[in-house]
């Protein structure tokens, strides 16, 4: 009933917002010459489209980079099935920000008609927003899967859909209802965001990216060797390694469970198909731009970190296709040795970041 509502109210002021327009005269609700900024990762594209819009247009690996996004998480509540394995750092977009000294604007209310309005400013402004929801409620999702730390950025919206850019498996350029955009945006839970909706706004001729690498490599570096807790960086990597075996045992779907974890670590978190490839591709770009040895040791480095990552992923799937704990076993001790690469390359890398 609550959703019902919300969904309501928003339809009602998209329709007096449409109503105006029609009156006034007023340009439609699509940006004019949008392009979008295509991607792999759903962040790192959101925060792209914005740059780019605003004439700075860096390739992926680049903004993965620049937004210090090396990082693991290992994290368990009693709901879920398995373990949650992240592999990068949660504040991704700021750090992108933060890293370029361009401003973060940011806004978030529980409020959903405050939450229409706040992005209906930027869209009727020609200015593209990133919104923070659960990808569950989306239209074109075919995997139903309650995420709520999934980014997208929108750039035009109608009396019935908005007008989305998501990452490229997901369609790149999409449309989902408004009722499903209510849905995503305020749902609650793990990761969720009240309403959450970020713009930025800068001079891309003021715009020093190498000091930018350098910044982000120092800061990245710190984060990953010094975490709070055992749950972060490589400390969380070797944490991992002796929790896994218990997973086997707390499954009531060997199948389901280790194929998805399996999905996840290659094509949507740890993996060595996404955040450590885009981090060695970064690296590669670094080295491009600065020459330094450093950033062509570490590229090397991760290169080699990103083929053990898919082989552990590899190793998931092999208990989801035949029930044995045996993959694990080799998958453990993996994992104690990429903790171990880890912290070697990042330690490396954070001493010639802090020399340059």
């Amino acid at each position: 009933m609550a959703d019902q509502r919300g969904a309501q109210k928003l339809n009602e002021a998209i329709f007096r917002s449409c109503a105006l327009k029609k009156a006034t005269g007023a340009s439609n609700m699509i940006i004019s010459d949008f392009q979008p900024f295509e991607g792999e990762h759903c962040e790192t594209v959101a925060i792209g489209n914005l740059l780019k819009h605003q004439g700075l247009e860096l390739s992926e690996p680049m903004l993965f980079g620049i937004g210090s996004g090396l990082g693991f998480i290992y994290w368990k509540m009693k709901s879920m099935p398995l373990p949650f394995l992240g592999g990068r750092t949660k504040t991704l977009g700021r750090n992108i920000c933060d890293n370029l000294r361009i401003p973060f604007e940011e806004q978030e209310t529980t409020s959903i008609a405050k939450a229409w309005r706040n992005v209906e400013a930027h869209i009727n402004s020609d200015r593209p927003v990133a919104l923070q929801l659960d990808c569950f409620h989306l239209d074109y999702f075919t995997q139903k899967i309650h995420f709520a730390g999934h980014h997208v950025t929108m750039y035009g919206y109608d009396s019935t859909n908005v007008y989305l850019v998501d990452t490229r498996p997901q369609g790149s350029m999409v449309t989902t209802s408004l009722e499903s955009l209510t849905k995503a945006r305020s749902e609650k839970g793990p990761m969720s965001a009240r309403n959450r909706s970020v713009t930025v706004s800068f001079d891309p001729a003021a715009i020093d990216i190498k000091s930018a690498v350098v910044r982000a490599i120092r800061k990245n570096a710190d984060e990953f060797l010094n975490p709070p807790i055992q749950n972060l960086g490589y400390k969380g990597i070797r944490k991992t390694s002796s929790e896994i075996k218990k997973w086997y045992l707390s499954s009531s779907n060997l199948k389901g469970d280790f194929s998805h974890a399996a999905m996840m670590m290659e094509h949507a978190g740890t993996g060595g198909a996404l955040f450590r490839n885009l981090y060695r591709d970064y690296l590669n770009e670094a080295y491009q731009l600065l020459d330094f040895d450093y950033l062509k040791e570490g590229h090397e480095r991760f290169a080699t970190i990103a083929g053990k990552w898919t082989e552990v992923s590899s190793l998931f799937s092999q208990v989801a296709e035949t029930g044995s704990s045996k993959p694990l076993d080799h998958a453990s001790e993996l994992l104690i040795e990429l903790s171990e690469l880890e912290r070697a390359a990042m330690q490396r890398l954070g001493e010639g970041a802090g020399n340059a």
